[in-house]
This record gives C-alpha cells, sequence and structure tokens, in this order.
C-alpha cells in the first residue's frame, strides 16, 4: 500500500491500515484540514465545490470528504462526475471559497488522491501545502455544532457548462471546426472523459465521433496514462485509415494527446506545441513550459515573435511564471495546455478547440502538422545513488562542471547545448536523480543522458 502526503494533496492506493493506503481515515484528516485552513482565510463565501472522476472509490472518497466538510460548518456544491478542469472553472463560476477534485490524475484505479484548489480555482500554492500539512499532522480541527452544519448541493449541469465556455471562446472557430468533417476516435479512459469530450464534439459540429472504453465505469481498459504503449488499440484503429483524428484523455481530462490519422502518436510534448503555434499566430505574445518540456515550444514562440520561459516543473510552478510573463499560452510536456483566455489550469476541453481550430485552418492532415515542428526526441532516465551520498552537491558539481553552457538551476539543474538539453533532477524520498534528455533523435538523447549518468557516477566515487 502506499501514501503519500504532500504540499499539493493527499494521494495513495486505497485500503489498508491508517497511514500505510488512503483509508477513510486519512482522507477524512485531510478533508478537516483542507476545510480547517480555507476557515483561517476568511472567505466570504462559505461554499466549497467538490467533483470527481469515474474512478471505482471515487463515490466512497467524495461522500467522505462532502461529509467532512459539512462537518465543519461548509456548504458543499457537489457537481458529481466531472473533470478537474471543469471543477476549477466551477470554482470562480460559483464564487466559493475553494474546491477539491477526487482524482488520481493518470496513476491506476487502486489509487486516489485529492485535488486541492483555491478561491481562483487554482491549485494551492507551497506555502498553504504546508500550512495544510501542519494542521492534518495536529489535528488542529475544530467541528461544528449541530446547528451550523453545513448543506450539500448536488448539480450536474457543469460539464455541459464547461462545453458551452469552450465554444464560447473566440480562439475556438465553429463553423470552420463544422467544415472540416473531421472523422475522430476518442479513448476515453472508462473515466469521465467519455461522457464529455462526445459531448464537446458534437457541440462543435464534428458529426463523426467514435468512442473506445468510453464507459465511465472507473475500471480502466488500459494504462490511464496516455503514452503510446499504452494506446494499442486506439493506434492499431487508426491504422485502419477510417479516421482524421485520434484523441485521448486521461481519468481527469487534464492531459490532452493526439493520435495522428496514420496512427503515429502526434506525441504528448507537441500537444501544447500545436495549440501554441495557433494561439500565437492569432495573437503574438509569451509562452512558458517546464524545463523537462520539449524545445519545440520555444522554438515556435521565437518564430512567431514571442519569448518563451522556462519554469520549475509542477502546474503551480507553471501558472506563477505565466502570470509573471504575461504569458498567452503555457502548459507542460505531459498533453497539458493551459489557456489564460479559459483559466489557469489544465484543459483538455479547451485544448481540443483549439487544436481543432488550428487543424480545420490548416487544411491538412494531422501527421501533415506534425512533420511541420522541429523534431526532437525526449529520452527519460534515472540512476540510484547510495543513501549516504549529498545528491544536492553532486547536483552542484555538474552544474559547475558546465558551467559554460547555459546552466538553469530553478529546479534541480539543466544545461542547455546548441542543439539538446538535459535535465536533472533529484527525487525528494529517494536517493534518485532523474535525466531527462532532449535531441534531434533518439539515439543521440541517450547518448546525451548516458554521458551525464557517467559524470554522475564519477563525481560519486570522489
Amino acid at each position: 500500500m502506499a501514501l503519500i502526503k504532500s504540499i499539493s494533496g493527499i494521494r495513495g492506493t486505497i485500503g489498508g491500515k491508517p497511514g500505510d493506503g488512503l483509508s477513510p481515515l486519512d482522507v477524512v484528516t485531510f478533508a478537516a484540514a483542507y476545510g480547517t485552513w480555507l476557515k483561517k482565510k476568511g472567505h466570504p463565501s462559505n461554499s466549497i465545490v467538490l467533483g470527481r472522476d469515474a474512478r471505482i472509490s471515487g463515490e466512497m472518497v467524495s461522500s467522505l470528504v462532502a461529509n467532512t466538510l459539512i462537518g465543519l460548518g461548509w456548504d458543499v456544491l457537489d457537481i458529481g462526475l466531472s473533470t478537474t478542469p471543469t471543477v476549477e472553472l466551477a470554482v470562480p463560476w460559483t464564487k466559493a471559497a475553494g474546491g477539491i477534485i477526487i482524482t488520481a490524475s493518470h496513476n491506476p484505479a487502486q489509487w486516489n488522491a485529492l485535488k486541492l484548489l483555491n478561491d481562483r480555482g487554482e491549485f494551492i500554492s507551497d506555502q498553504d501545502g504546508k500550512d495544510l500539512l501542519t494542521l492534518a499532522e495536529n489535528q488542529d480541527f475544530d467541528f461544528a455544532d449541530v446547528m451550523k452544519l453545513g448543506q450539500l448541493t448536488q448539480d450536474d449541469s457543469f460539464l455541459q457548462q464547461h462545453v458551452d465556455h469552450v465554444l464560447g471562446l473566440s480562439w475556438v472557430n465553429q463553423p470552420v471546426i463544422a467544415k472540416a468533417n473531421f472523422r475522430v476516435l476518442v479513448d476515453a479512459v472508462n473515466s469521465t472523459g467519455g461522457i464529455v469530450v462526445p459531448m464537446l464534439l458534437k457541440a462543435l459540429g464534428v458529426q463523426h465521433v467514435d468512442v473506445i472504453f468510453g464507459e465511465a465505469t472507473g475500471h480502466f481498459g488500459h494504462n490511464p496514462e496516455p503514452l503510446p504503449e499504452n494506446l494499442t488499440e486506439m493506434i492499431s484503429k487508426m491504422k485502419g485509415g477510417n479516421y482524421d483524428l485520434g484523441i485521448v484523455v486521461d481519468p481527469d481530462v487534464d492531459r490532452l494527446c493526439f493520435i495522428s490519422e496514420d496512427g503515429t502518436p502526434f506525441g504528448e510534448e507537441y500537444t501544447l506545441v500545436a495549440v501554441a503555434e495557433y494561439v500565437l499566430s492569432v495573437k503574438p505574445g509569451n509562452t512558458v513550459s517546464n524545463l523537462s518540456s520539449t524545445r519545440a515550444l520555444a522554438d515556435v514562440t521565437r518564430k512567431a515573435g514571442g519569448e518563451y520561459f522556462a519554469a520549475a516543473v509542477g502546474e503551480v510552478n507553471v501558472v506563477t511564471k505565466m502570470k509573471a510573463v504575461n504569458a498567452i499560452i503555457g502548459g507542460e510536456g505531459n498533453g497539458g495546455v493551459i489557456f489564460p483566455e479559459s483559466h489557469y489550469g489544465r484543459d483538455s476541453l479547451v485544448g481540443i478547440g483549439l487544436f481543432l481550430t488550428h487543424l480545420a485552418n490548416k487544411g491538412i492532415k494531422a501527421s501533415e502538422l506534425r512533420a511541420s515542428y522541429p523534431a526532437y526526441v525526449i529520452s527519460k532516465n534515472k540512476i540510484e545513488l547510495s543513501a549516504d551520498l549529498n545528491v544536492d552537491l553532486i547536483l552542484v558539481t555538474v552544474a559547475e562542471k558546465y558551467k559554460n553552457e547555459k546552466v538553469n538551476t530553478i529546479d534541480g539543474v539543466k544545461i542547455d547545448f546548441p542543439d539538446r538539453w538535459v535535465h536533472l533532477r533529484k527525487s525528494n524520498t529517494e536517493p534518485i536523480i532523474r535525466i531527462y534528455a532532449e535531441a534531434s533523435s533518439e539515439a543521440e538523447a541517450d547518448t546525451l543522458a548516458q554521458q551525464i549518468i557517467h559524470v554522475i557516477e564519477e563525481i560519486a566515487k570522489v
């Protein structure tokens, strides 16, 4: 069993003893900590928005969270089966004090988690997360007496409101999309994407939509992380030539990936690149992604006359940087598109609307669009070190060794070479350094990663 408590929330496998897995007691403790922390904020609203993905434990965990918050005196607006971006939008729409999404994102079915939002519908900050963890550890809660208990309201209209919101964005051109007569195959991995993605496509005028793994049962038909090795059925069906585009989302619909008409993965790194190219063609501006994301976004941004900025890994860090540099588009290389004109959160539905508009405007095949971008490949590796080694010192030494290159140390060490880069990040829980390298071919990326691993091994011997 596993239980991970962090500044971004609580995540774990369902069952086991309290503190070992995500037990009901752990859920109640963390929900109480969040509700107590939010009370201290003194927000004028007494409402918290609650939504969940379709995973098996979702209804159980959601009920525990809702009733814990009610026990603290909060009114809970339960929007039911939903998506992470839908809850993010619902918080400011309803002027709520905060929101919780019950989802373990791309983790397998035995996992669940609580994602925590502030009153802007954005993930809580690092400091807020630390304050909340302290409350949870001390169980410093003060529950309401019987006459001051909160109320539960249920409203399942927010998925439709989200669809309407996407259509209302001036950047999404529904007539152009409808005229393109796209034939689309959707893989919704048996979660809420199976409900809302077809709703969106129909609203956009896409007449031919087929769905695999579409029933929102939570019994995921394959590993839910939208990587090519997990999408064999989708890729096989796309190779049949009956579709113009394959659309893949993860269980909480904040990661978006495409499969081209010939069955070739578009590449999750290139979801943001393609959407950014379209947005920048309408309105030039700045872009942001995290340090481990493809250089192609910087290439596309500079070509359009904008400036690219890198952020530390983590959505909250990307959002903070986007606000600081007034970015017009940003996100993460895992298929996460953040479009401030909508909201500051990864949103697959917004991404679909923008991507289909771009593809329709171009009038070319998805594979041709992908071929128009710089070709980069990322190699992902890790090196395990003995527990007595000072990992921070090793990273400092690596940075010093490559000081004549462009080095970024805001999140581990990233070394930018003229035609490739490598990013080293330490694990917070294990003596491990994760090493991501990008170059113009898989072989070159692997070679660069192995060179850096050799450097680390030599440093570790000293």
